[in-house]
């Protein structure tokens, strides 16, 4: 019986694990969503000045836009941009390293691969762990962001109908609300204190967020900024537009579960079955490998588990 393939497993899993493990070792507290008040106040009660403030949150947010130019590290960057990652791109690739290094060691002890497939797996390993990492991150994120997002919008709605500015109404907002969209606003706050205009840093917020409404939000405040209008009314009507969306996601998801669930079950039975049949009987294909249809065979059955995943994903992947 070969236990090889759950050895991989488990590695792998045991590396990707250890990703959290290392950053919150390294940064703690200070990079979870979960506190009520958000960093930027935190970072002001700790006696900092608004400018260093604002400095180190654009240094934070924008560390890793410079290096999404790069083939290998695009994804990793756009991903560790949305997550708004701490670590930066440097630390981040010493992760990898030592995530690859930590896989190439458990190889090594735990399987009898040969160097090349230990080296090519452990480089996988520390890059695909690193991926799904940051990809969980920034999903987390940007969820919890559109969750906040029409209490935030509503509270901006409050405040402009009983006479304060749009920039007053936005520093509310930076004070009660928590992380990640308190910090977010924070920094337009402190931004348009510093001579920025605040259509321009709601644009910024947009680009870097990466979620339509915040891009509907931004055009709104530019077109009222324009054209003039009663923006509290338009900020209203779009709060029940997002609250609304949001409800029909959610109701989209909860109909399209079972459908998901049995994408997902479709698409992983077989991989499952070929792993149980090389653990319960490891010759199971002797009589069949070597003829010459064997690898042909294995090829369509890839291909067609490939184009089985896709369908899956777009039948149940319904746009709001």
């Amino acid at each position: 019986m070969s236990i090889e393939p759950l050895i991989y497993a488990a590695i792998f899993v045991g590396v990707f694990f250890m990703i959290e493990g290392i950053y919150l070792l390294v940064f703690g507290k200070s990079v979870r969503l979960e506190s009520k008040v958000n960093r930027r106040l935190e970072l002001l009660e700790k006696g900092e000045s608004p400018e260093d403030v604002l400095n180190t949150l654009r240094k934070e947010r924008e560390q890793h836009t410079e290096s999404q130019g790069l083939p290998l590290l695009a994804p990793l960057s756009a991903k560790a941009a949305q997550a708004n990652i701490a670590f930066s791109p440097t630390g981040l690739l010493i992760v990898m390293v030592v995530i690859g290094i930590m896989g190439f060691l458990g190889l090594t002890f735990f399987t009898g691969a040969g160097l090349v497939i230990r080296l090519g797996l452990s480089v996988l390993m520390g890059y695909g762990a690193v991926y799904l990492w940051l990809n969980n991150k920034a999903k987390k994120r940007l969820a919890l962001f559109e969750e906040q997002l029409p209490d935030a919008v509503e509270l901006v709605v409050r405040s402009l109908r009983v006479g304060h500015p749009f920039s007053s109404a936005i520093n509310i907002v930076a004070q009660e609300m928590p992380d990640p969209l308190g910090t977010e606003f924070g920094i337009i706050v402190d931004e348009s204190t510093y001579g920025m205009d605040v259509t321009e840093s709601l644009d910024k917020m947009a680009n870097r967020i990466d979620i339509q409404d915040v891009k509907f939000l931004s055009v709104a405040v530019a077109i009222q900024t324009q054209s003039g209008g009663n923006l509290a009314e338009i900020l209203a009507g779009l709060a029940q537009v997002i609250r609304a969306r949001f409800k029909l996601f959610r109701r989209v998801k909860a109909i399209t579960a079972e459908a998901r669930w049995s994408g997902w079950f479709l698409s992983v039975f077989p991989l499952g079955a070929l792993v149980l049949i090389q653990l319960v009987q490891p010759d199971y294909y002797d009589d069949v490998k070597d003829t010459t249809v064997f690898v042909p065979a294995a090829i369509v059955v890839a291909i067609m588990l490939f184009i089985n995943v896709l369908f899956m994903r777009a039948m149940v992947n319904i746009k709001v």
